[in-house]
């Protein structure tokens, strides 16, 4: 099963590699399958790569359902 995590964009420098963040985590990104992404735009992160730009009410949304799952599978 593949995972996709939302995450927002810290940065993007000229060669389409940069930072996301999500909850809590910063990771180096590579940004060259998608266009455009920019500082506070919110993308799915796949393997190291964004795959994908969505906005900041679904990955939020997700994000809560992610959460919701991590807490049921401790109990």
């Amino acid at each position: 099963m593949c995972l996709g995590i939302p995450a927002k964009v810290i940065d993007v420098d000229k060669s389409r590699k940069g930072r996301v963040e999500y909850l809590g985590t910063k990771l180096k990104v590579d940004f060259s399958l998608i266009e455009e992404a920019r500082k506070g735009d919110w993308v799915i992160v796949h393997a190291g790569f964004a795959i994908s730009k969505l906005d900041e009410k679904e990955a939020q949304e997700t994000l809560a359902l992610l959460r919701e799952i991590a807490s049921y599978e401790k109990s």
